[in-house]
């Protein structure tokens, strides 16, 4: 029997990691055996739990790369992963063995970076997912639904860890792809 893949994205401020806790209180609320990941280089909360960015918290644990998450996930019966994007295409490949055992896999992360590109490892997940739930924020200039994520810095890094000091969420009509 093969697992299942539930994958949450959208841009930053859209609820992602809000939605990955409802579904992760609502598993273990039924007694089900959870396991919530986190990449080691998300810092913006303690390396033993996730964040929302209105400061709702959830016990996790930091993984390095994503080859770490195969060692965590014996007789898990829910894996949740936040922040997905932080582990690119390296996730792709552990994901069939994290699929192998009848679980229930839930990861979230923004599947477009600040330049309006796709980020790994969305074009396969998006392809393997049992279930896909993308969400909108409410874009800061405009109001209307945000599609993207706008990076206020000047920063060319693909990744750089922030909050609102460093990003905000904007509609596709308002977005401004960071230039490379």
């Amino acid at each position: 029997m093969s697992g299942r893949l539930e994958v949450i994205c959208g841009p930053m401020f859209a609820g992602k990691t809000t939605e990955l806790i409802r579904r992760v209180a609502l598993a273990r609320a039924s007694q089900r055996r959870v396991v919530v990941l986190k990449p080691t280089r998300d810092s913006r909360s303690a390396a033993d739990e996730i964040a929302t960015h209105s400061g709702t918290r959830f016990e996790a644990r930091s993984v390095e790369c994503a080859a770490d998450m195969v060692a965590l996930t014996c007789g898990v019966e829910i894996l949740a992963i936040d922040e997905v994007h932080f582990f690119g295409s390296e996730l792709v490949s552990v994901l069939p063995q994290l699929l192998t055992s009848p679980r229930v896999i839930i990861v979230s992360g923004c599947d477009l970076d600040h330049f309006g590109e796709v980020f790994e490892p969305f074009p396969a997940l998006l392809q393997r997912a049992d279930e896909i739930v993308r969400l909108n924020g409410c874009c800061a200039k405009c109001g209307a639904p945000s599609t993207h994520t706008q990076r206020k810095s000047h920063a060319r890094e693909r990744i750089v860890v922030g909050g609102s000091g460093e990003y905000e969420a904007r509609c596709a009509a308002c977005f401004i792809p960071t230039a490379r």
